[in-house]
């Protein structure tokens, strides 16, 4: 993965099918080794959003490969007060050896890039959570040994999850197919880009159809309704959305061995039944544990130390 080093890690896009799967096969191996590499590296958090399983998994990954995370909360920088992104980037540039960012808009992640010569990571934005992308496919890849040829239906809101989840996909050759109501799908650009990724290989579909979508899917994964700064939605989201809730019946229409994943938190009750997350075709926990592993692997090819 020595083709990683130093470069930013802003979309899935931004590496070619081969990275992604030396990112998984390196993700896989580093879960199941006793010793990890040492990197005596600094890792900075800048979030904006409110988050629980990217700020602990990146700190964790960080800490067993030997480096440390330096939490940089914008309420208690200097930008909370009006300091410019182009300025903070420059300053951290200097101080750190990489920095992982969660915000609202794509444009001031690539404005941080643009500014700082260190490695850049997305740690989610409203485009893209292609972290979150990388933990989903290596769990497909543990579940079933293989992500190519498998299929995988995201029902919901046509978010962020969706966006990477149609990238990751197609770059590594799984079906997807995202069903949302009509008004809220993916970004049409993102759609076009997987389909051309896909090129023909892997299946790439949008549909308003949440039964037609999960037939016969190895797959079925969910997100909240109403994202990070849609809540005042949310209310009015739920009668367009129930159809779209992953429950026992929907999930009774996939492949009888099929498996559940959410990106969490979960709104039981909402997009996802109680039954349905706790039971035992969930495996929203190995999820989120490999959470740490794809970022660990991630933060080792970027510093050069896989």
């Amino acid at each position: 993965m020595t083709g990683l080093i130093g470069r930013d890690f802003l979309s899935l896009a931004d590496l070619s099918p081969e990275e992604v799967r030396g990112l998984l096969h390196l993700a896989a191996e580093m879960k199941g080794r006793k010793v990890t590499p040492h990197c005596p590296k600094l890792l900075g958090l800048v979030f904006s959003k409110a988050s629980t399983r990217t700020r602990v998994s990146f700190s964790a990954a960080m800490f067993q490969l030997g480096g440390q995370a330096i939490d940089l909360n914008p309420s208690v920088t200097q930008v909370s007060r009006g300091e410019p992104l182009a300025d903070t980037a420059r300053v951290l540039d200097r101080y750190l050896d990489v920095v992982a960012i969660r915000t609202f808009a794509q444009e001031d992640l690539e404005t941080f890039a643009r500014y700082a010569e260190i490695p850049v990571i997305n740690a989610l934005t409203d485009l893209a959570h292609p972290c979150q992308a990388l933990a989903d496919l290596l769990t497909v890849r543990e579940q079933f040994g293989r992500i190519e040829g498998t299929t995988l239906t995201y029902v919901g809101d046509g978010n962020n999850v969706a966006h990477s989840l149609l990238l990751g996909c197609a770059m590594t050759g799984a079906n997807v197919r995202v069903a949302t109501p009509q008004g809220f799908e993916p970004n049409p650009d993102i759609v076009e880009k997987a389909k051309a990724i896909a090129n023909g290989r892997s299946e790439v579909t949008v549909t308003q159809d949440p039964i037609a979508a999960v037939k016969d899917a190895n797959v079925l994964y969910t997100d909240v309704w109403a994202s990070m700064g849609q809540e005042s939605e949310a209310d009015d989201r739920l009668p367009r959305f129930q159809p779209y809730q992953i429950n026992n019946d929907l999930l009774a229409k996939a492949d009888s061995e099929a498996i559940v994943l959410h990106c969490l938190p979960a709104h039981r009750g909402e997009e996802i039944t109680e039954s349905v997350l706790e039971g035992d075709r969930s495996r929203v926990w190995d999820q989120a544990e490999n959470r740490m592993h794809v970022q660990k692997a991630l933060l080792a090819s970027i510093l050069g130390a896989a």
